[in-house]
């Protein structure tokens, strides 16, 4: 004997799948509008297509090399794990420099002592309810004391690009 389906319950998947339908039709475009569009970090603005790939490279970079100094280094050692910083930067920076030359793109890459002392003059977190000590910029590698050690907060550079369509120069401040 064959099972018989009520015509409510026959609706009632109807109803389900037809549902589903203008939901799938819905995300559509949604989807295909976040594809375009795409996001592209907190790179700057006014940053130039050929610096843009660079700039992300410094930004994982400094983030990945950067969290662990605070439980290496001392307040009294903060010289130290700024040239650390430098250090595991370095490769880094060079193949930010020699990374597009293929293409007839190359990049100069600096550190911004004057920049790093303006950031961290202007955006050091301090105040009454914060347990923080001084702030440094030690060759534009930003570092603050908290609890007696070196805390990364900052790493100032000047970004210069030739293309073949022109130059382009960029100062910007790399947070971990």
């Amino acid at each position: 004997m064959k099972p018989t389906w009520s015509s409510q319950a026959n609706e009632r998947g109807q109803t389900v799948v037809l549902a589903a339908v203008v939901l799938a039709v819905a995300l559509v475009p949604i989807i295909a509008a976040y594809l375009q569009l795409g996001y592209g970090g907190e790179t700057p603005a006014g940053i130039d297509d050929p610096q843009r790939d660079a700039h992300r490279l410094l930004e994982r970079t400094v983030q990945e090399e950067t969290h662990d100094i605070p439980a290496t280094y001392s307040w009294s050692e903060r010289r130290d794990a700024a040239e650390r910083v430098r250090v595991r930067l370095a490769p880094t920076v060079e193949q930010i420099r020699r990374g597009s030359l293929p293409d007839g793109v190359t990049h100069r890459l600096r550190y911004n002592e004057s920049r790093g002392v303006r950031w961290a003059a202007e955006r050091c977190p301090r105040g009454p309810n914060r347990q923080f000590g001084p702030c440094e910029s030690i060759d534009g590698i930003v570092v603050q004391e908290r609890g007696d050690r070196t805390h990364v907060l900052a790493v100032a550079v000047d970004l210069s690009t030739t293309t073949p369509d022109g130059d382009y120069n960029l100062t910007t401040v790399v947070r971990p």
